[in-house]
C-alpha cells in the first residue's frame, strides 16, 4: 500500500533559467506572437527583460539554434526558423524533456561522442594539439592535488581532445550535452572520494595513446574512462 501511495507522488522539477526562457519562447510561438521568420530582441534586451544574466539568454539561444529552432543570421540577428508552428512546438518540447529528465541518455550520448573524439584525435592530432591537451591535463592534475572538485578542468581536457579530432560537429555536440551533466555532478558530488585521482591516471593513459596515434586504444580507454558515469546514472542510489 505504501509503495502504491509513493507512486502517486510526482517528482519535483526545479526549473533553471535556460528552461524558463525556452518555455517562454515556446509560448510565444504557440500563441502566434512569434512566427517563422520573426526576429528576436537582442541578448541585452532579453537579459534586461528577464532580469537575468546574458549568459543564460545566450545558452538558451544556442540550444535552440543547435536544434534548428532559431537561426542567427549575419547582420540580421536571431530569427525563428521556417518550420510550421506544430513542428516548432514539438521540437521545443523535446528539448525541454531532454534537458530536464533524460540524464541517462545525455551520458550515453557523451560516451559515444567522446569515444569517437579520442579515436579521431589519435588519428589527426598535431603537435600543437598535444601541447593544448597536455596543458589542460596539467591544470586538472593541479586541481586534483589541491583537493578541488576539478569539474571544469576535467571538461577542458575533454574539449581539447575534441578540438584535436578536427570535427567541429563533435565538439559542438559535446558543448550541448555536457553542461547539464556537470550540473548534476556538482549537485550529487559525483566527483567525490578517489574518483578524481583515478580519473587523472585514466587521463594520462588516454593522452599517451593519442600521442602514440593509437586510435584503437585511445577509443577503448576513453570508453572505459566514461564507463563509471554510465554505471552511476544507471544506479544513482547505489553509487553515492
Amino acid at each position: 500500500m505504501s509503495k502504491e501511495l509513493l507512486n502517486s507522488f510526482s517528482e519535483i522539477v526545479i526549473e533553471r533559467p535556460v528552461d524558463k526562457i525556452i518555455q517562454q519562447i515556446r509560448e510565444l510561438i504557440s500563441s502566434g506572437q512569434l512566427k517563422p521568420g520573426d526576429k528576436l530582441p537582442s541578448e541585452r534586451m532579453l537579459s534586461e527583460r528577464f532580469g537575468i544574466g546574458r549568459t543564460n539568454v545566450r545558452d538558451a539561444i544556442k540550444k535552440l539554434e543547435f536544434y534548428g529552432i532559431l537561426k542567427t543570421l549575419p547582420q540580421s540577428g536571431t530569427v525563428v526558423a521556417g518550420f510550421g508552428i506544430v513542428a516548432l512546438e514539438g521540437l521545443i518540447t523535446d528539448v525541454l524533456q531532454l534537458e530536464g529528465n533524460d540524464f541517462q541518455s545525455l551520458v550515453e550520448t557523451r560516451v559515444l561522442l567522446e569515444s569517437n573524439s579520442a579515436k579521431l584525435a589519435a588519428q589527426r592530432r598535431t603537435d600543437d594539439d598535444i601541447v593544448s591537451i597536455s596543458k589542460a591535463l596539467n591544470a586538472f592534475e593541479a586541481a586534483v592535488q589541491e583537493g578541488k572538485p576539478a569539474v571544469e578542468e576535467d571538461l577542458l581536457f575533454h574539449l581539447e581532445i575534441a578540438e584535436a579530432s578536427k570535427n567541429s560537429v563533435l565538439k559542438s555536440l559535446m558543448l550541448i550535452v555536457t553542461p547539464d551533466i556537470l550540473t548534476y555532478f556538482k549537485e550529487n558530488d559525483v566527483c567525490g572520494g578517489d574518483r578524481p585521482r583515478l580519473a587523472l591516471e585514466e587521463h594520462h593513459t588516454i593522452l599517451n595513446y593519442i600521442i602514440e596515434q593509437d586510435a584503437v586504444n585511445a577509443e577503448l580507454s576513453m570508453r572505459g574512462h566514461l564507463n563509471d558515469l554510465l554505471n552511476f546514472y544507471g544506479n544513482p542510489t547505489t553509487s553515492q
